[in-house]
């Protein structure tokens, strides 16, 4: 084996432990800090108001809270189109928001405003029951596109124990995504619709990396002498994928840290919690495919070959 290659393979170890510390600190950051789940999800009513001009619309959340009397969420936009500027007033209100107080919280704010124009866009109320199914349609959606990968790899890469490699892919895929929950609960972002659409944009991502280094392996073993080691075949394999992946990465990656640059100076929150989070699980997929599906299956076969010599 060439010496200039990096042995993926002999720091299995290095890279599981590495993984298992992180993930460990996120569940501790989740249960310490706790997960905001969106209205879309366990129901409240959301409502939103225009305004002209500046205003520092975070200085009024204590005063709508003590109009409401529950915490609430504001967040900030800006109308294009229009030439104004936007904000909505999320919280959990299982009654829905009466006519009388929805009247007094316009009141409100344009008592604050008074230089503002403030003006009502909408407001709506969430079921909490669709929301529910809603959550409940994406866990199932996940769970079958981690079946089909499962299937799709065991029979394209049959030659070298497809279904350890399906498997050790979808455990991959796993990692990467708790490392997207992480970014969410770290950054304070709610788990909404925005979370979904990373969770399956990643998904995709992570899946086409890991694929890339299957396919080195699988034709690396036909063309290499039978004397290879597992272990060989697959630090050569990795190191092969290795400039392609960390191009591929770096490409998007840097894309993506445009798209949350502009996002930041204009303050669009939105695309904030979309992009960070994507962020993370590229670079979290690529490290995923080069350094813990390839040596899991490594470290999976070497058992089950080792069990067998047992019997």
């Amino acid at each position: 084996m060439n010496k200039k290659q990096f042995d993926f393979v002999g720091r299995k170890k290095l890279w599981f432990t590495i993984s298992l510390v992180l993930i460990v600190a996120i569940a501790v950051f989740s249960v310490v800090r706790g997960v905001e789940i969106a209205l879309e999800f366990k129901g409240g009513t959301i409502v939103s108001y225009s305004y002209e001009g500046d205003a520092n619309i975070k200085d009024l959340q204590s005063d709508i809270e003590d109009f409401l009397k529950t915490p609430v969420t504001i967040q900030e936009g800006e109308n294009f189109s229009s030439n104004t500027n936007s904000f909505s007033i999320s919280f959990s209100n299982e009654n829905g928001l009466s006519a009388d107080m929805q009247s007094g919280l316009t009141d409100l704010l344009t008592e604050k405003l008074p230089d503002n124009n403030v003006e009502l866009l909408d407001s709506n109320d969430v079921n909490p029951t669709s929301g529910h199914e809603f959550f409940i349609k994406c866990i199932i959606v996940s769970v079958l596109a981690a079946v089909l990968i499962i299937l799709y790899i065991a029979f394209r890469f049959k030659k070298i124990s497809g279904w350890s490699a399906g498997v050790c892919a979808v455990i991959s895929l796993i990692h990467n995504l708790i490392f997207v929950f992480g970014a969410f609960v770290i950054m304070g972002y709610e788990i909404n619709s925005n979370f979904v659409a990373v969770i399956l944009t990643i998904l995709g991502y992570s899946v086409n990396d890991t694929i890339v280094v299957y396919d080195r392996i699988r034709e690396n073993k036909a063309i290499l002498p039978k004397s290879t080691s597992i272990s060989e075949l697959v630090n050569i394999s990795t190191n092969q994928s290795l400039r392609r992946s960390i191009r591929t990465s770096i490409t998007t990656v840097s894309t993506m840290v445009i798209v949350t640059v502009v996002a930041y100076i204009y303050g669009v929150s939105s695309i904030l919690s979309f992009s960070i989070p994507i962020i993370v699980g590229m670079i979290a997929g690529t490290y995923a495919s080069l350094c813990i599906a390839s040596p899991l299956w490594v470290w999976w076969n070497e058992k089950r070959a080792a069990s067998k010599k047992k019997k």
